[in-house]
């Protein structure tokens, strides 16, 4: 049987399936979206990417360890979770089945909220990261289940009147972790997890100076290396340590998944994706591409459309 075009497109994005789940997050083609964590979920992932939508997650159900920035969590417990756009987050589950729920949202969907742009402004759960991460307590569990079974089943209702229920749903949310105040405090990050951060940071901040104008800098484990004041070798040990891969595989990810949004959401020829990237001329890129996902850049562009 034929794969239709939308289900090919998402299996093109799913290079990496337990490593970078946000792919699909990335093309979310609504403001808002209730996901159900037994359906929608992966082993172990790490995302330096950019995104331009905040994510509210509830684990209930799956041990492991969680990491936000540098502070890091080990989570056996019923959680939840407040994840701001720019935050470099990982998770290595370590037992369980997963379960529970998580709310992708975007910006312009707050700004068309004001009593929730209101309500997460004033409880800074997304920005203070020391409040980011509580517990939720067993009495109160049953009261959260039943918000985020409420707010995945009004996810179907595409009207304003849906949204506005849906925001209502998470500002009780909001309100009910911060009263609380049960925050999980991190366990000590070693001096090789700070590499990892700072390598993934680095990393981002590098792709997020993508133009047609002038290349990006930086693309190799020498230069990375050499911006952190480490060997290459050692780097490559420590990444592989703590995300199993290692550093040219971080690189080589996060360039290719910028090459897809470049091709997907800008109107960019070929030449200037190519030269953005880094790369010597526009042959070079189409042989990555192709290389890396079996298809050429313009295929990948049509099929999209």
């Amino acid at each position: 049987m034929k794969k239709g075009k939308d289900s090919i497109t998402l299996d093109m994005l799913r290079d990496f399936p337990d490593l970078t789940p946000i792919l699909r997050e990335d093309f979310m083609p609504k403001p808002v979206g209730v996901f159900n964590r037994q359906i929608e979920d992966c082993r172990n992932y790490l995302s330096a990417n950019r995104r331009d939508f905040y994510k509210i997650l509830m684990i209930t159900g799956g041990d492991g360890f969680f990491s936000l920035g540098l502070n890091k969590y080990f989570i056996d417990k019923p959680t939840i979770i407040f994840i701001h756009p720019n935050d470099i987050i990982s998770w290595q589950k370590t037992a369980g089945e997963s379960a529970g729920y998580y709310i992708l949202f975007k910006k312009e969907f707050i700004n068309q909220q004001p009593m929730l742009k209101a309500t997460l402004e004033r409880i800074s759960l997304f920005t203070d990261k020391s409040k980011s991460v509580i517990q939720v307590e067993d009495h109160v569990l049953p009261g959260f289940i039943r918000l985020w079974e409420s707010m995945y089943a009004e996810q179907h209702n595409a009207s304003q009147l849906g949204y506005d229920a849906i925001q209502a749903y998470m500002q009780l949310m909001m309100i009910d972790s911060a009263r609380m105040s049960n925050f999980l405090v991190p366990v000590s990050a070693s001096d090789e997890y700070g590499h990892v951060y700072k390598f993934f940071a680095l990393l981002e901040e590098e792709i997020s100076k993508v133009n047609h104008n002038e290349p990006i800098n930086m693309r190799t484990v020498k230069e990375f290396a050499s911006s952190m004041g480490l060997h290459p070798n050692y780097l490559n040990r420590v990444m592989k340590k703590h995300t199993g891969q290692q550093v040219s595989a971080h690189i080589k990810g996060r360039i290719l998944d910028e090459c897809k949004a470049l091709l997907l959401q800008t109107s960019w020829t070929l030449e200037q994706i190519s030269y953005s990237i880094g790369f010597s001329d526009q042959p070079n890129f189409n042989f990555f591409f192709k290389k890396n996902t079996g298809i050429t850049p313009s295929e990948f562009r049509r099929m999209a459309f």
